[in-house]
């Protein structure tokens, strides 16, 4: 009963004069009771009336050691069920002359244990670092002061170059500060360096669109310890254009939370309405959307991101990025940071007609005096159109290909079609090698000559060859 309850009964005799023993013969309640309440009440008015908490609450009057006991079997792994700890525990008592404890009474002292100190024994230490470790934010201060870079595997379906569906992957560049999409790079394969410098190659660069303001060389770039990230091109990427990279602790992705939440964006906002797209529970879906035009969309889709009000900022991530206005870092020229990026390098021999690379052939009036000589061609693999052609590591000129300068066509769709050639080839080959077995009668299978007995030999005794 309560302290409301009690005094209802009580006040009968403190303000009415009603006898204790009346009131404990009218309401059931014994006459000790009611004179320990009156005794309390007087002491520390209607406060005394509340529910007392003893002094040893949540204490248990068992030895220290058996109450480790319980809580050591209760961290052991497998952990044991409470009702075998109670088991177990019953016994060891009865060894020791120790009081037993009831099963209530175990339960509450596993019950009682640290959550963290139960999950740093049976789950171990990452998972306690995950659930309990305070986790360090970053946060930077200005536009450029750090981008984020990672990896996602997108949840759709677009038509493979070899018209096979196939799932694509998204690298993207966001600004920590901004939360703006800086660059971005969507391919089909596997993460790669490659990937990666294109990624970094547009987010540096100034973009086409003029609503997409951001470029730069950032600071500091955080990456996690994919291949990529770790590699010696990227390091050294890093070094020449004076960024100071940073990886996240390994299997530690608090830090990336930033671009991993845009990527939520991506599958959930854009890919749930295009065609293709993966929902958990469903069948795989039958593609229709190219790389070209998931692209596209991206593209688009970004532009919108970056000028739509971010719910921690309070504003666009294009105005933040912006800020009051100021001045990015930048490289000195497209083609320096071509040189850094951009590492799929050829060595070629100028001829006479021009550079021969990939079954095109590219051609500039510049090389009219490199003639005979080798030189490195760098180019991007999502256009290859055009190439750029360095002598010991100097900028030269841009080589076009002329059949295709007002368009861009990809490393991935020549290849595509050099192997569509070799398989209409093959098909050909095969077909006409059928008929050739069709007209051609087969060899009569040999006759295979009876089998002879084994020739028996005649037995010498050692007394004949005397």
């Amino acid at each position: 009963m309560d302290a409301a309850g009690r005094w209802q009964i009580l006040r009968l005799h403190v303000e009415d004069q009603v006898p204790l023993a009346a009131l404990a013969r009218d309401c059931g309640i014994g006459l000790r009771s009611l004179e320990r309440w009156h005794a309390r009440y007087r002491t520390s008015g209607y406060a005394g009336l509340g529910t007392r908490r003893r002094s040893d609450a949540g204490r248990h009057r068992l030895p220290g050691e058996l109450v480790a006991l319980i809580e050591g079997l209760a961290l052991s792994k497998p952990r044991p069920a409470t009702v075998t700890i109670h088991r177990k525990v019953r016994s060891i008592c009865d060894q020791q002359d120790w009081p037993v404890p009831s099963y209530g009474v175990v339960r509450d002292i596993v019950d009682a244990l640290d959550p963290g100190m139960v999950t740093l024994a049976l789950e171990g230490p990452a998972s306690y670092r995950d659930k309990y470790e305070l986790a360090l934010r970053r946060q930077a201060e200005r536009p450029n002061a750090m981008w984020q870079a990672d990896h996602t595997m997108l949840d759709i379906l677009v038509v493979g170059t070899d018209g096979k569906p196939t799932r694509p992957w998204l690298t993207t560049i966001i600004d920590d500060c901004s939360r703006a999409i800086c660059g971005y790079t969507v391919f089909l394969g596997a993460p790669s360096a490659m990937n990666t410098a294109l990624a970094l190659r547009q987010a540096i660069w100034h973009k086409a669109d003029p609503i997409w303001p951001m470029c730069g060389i950032p600071d500091v770039l955080y990456v996690d310890h994919g291949s990529d990230f770790t590699s010696n091109q990227l390091t050294a990427t890093a070094v020449d254009l004076h960024i100071r990279l940073i990886h996240s602790a390994v299997a530690r992705p608090q830090g990336r939370g930033k671009v991993e939440r845009f990527f939520g964006t991506v599958n959930t906002q854009l890919l749930a309405g295009l065609s293709g797209h993966i929902a958990e529970g469903h069948p795989w879906p039958t593609p229709s959307l190219s790389l070209g035009e998931l692209d596209t969309a991206l593209e688009g889709f970004i532009a919108t991101y970056n000028d739509r009000a971010h719910s921690e900022l309070g504003t666009s991530p294009r105005t933040a990025w912006i800020a009051e206005g100021w001045l990015p870092r930048m490289p000195e020229s497209l083609e320096d940071l071509d040189g850094l990026l951009l590492t799929v390098a050829q060595t070629r021999v100028v001829r006479r007609d021009g550079i021969h690379f990939q079954g095109l052939r590219y051609i500039c009036p510049t090389l009219a005096g490199y003639v005979g000589h080798s030189v490195v061609i760098r180019y991007d693999p999502r256009d290859i159109a055009e190439i750029r052609v360095f002598d010991h590591e100097e900028f030269i000129c841009r080589a076009i290909n002329q059949n295709h300068h007002s368009e861009q066509v990809s490393l991935k769709e020549i290849q595509a079609a050099r192997n569509a050639r070799r398989r209409a080839l093959r098909q050909g080959i095969n077909e006409r090698i059928a008929v050739v077995a069709t007209h051609t009668p087969e060899p009569a299978p040999a006759t295979e000559a009876p089998a002879q007995e084994p020739r028996r030999k005649l037995k010498v005794y050692r007394e004949d060859l005397r």
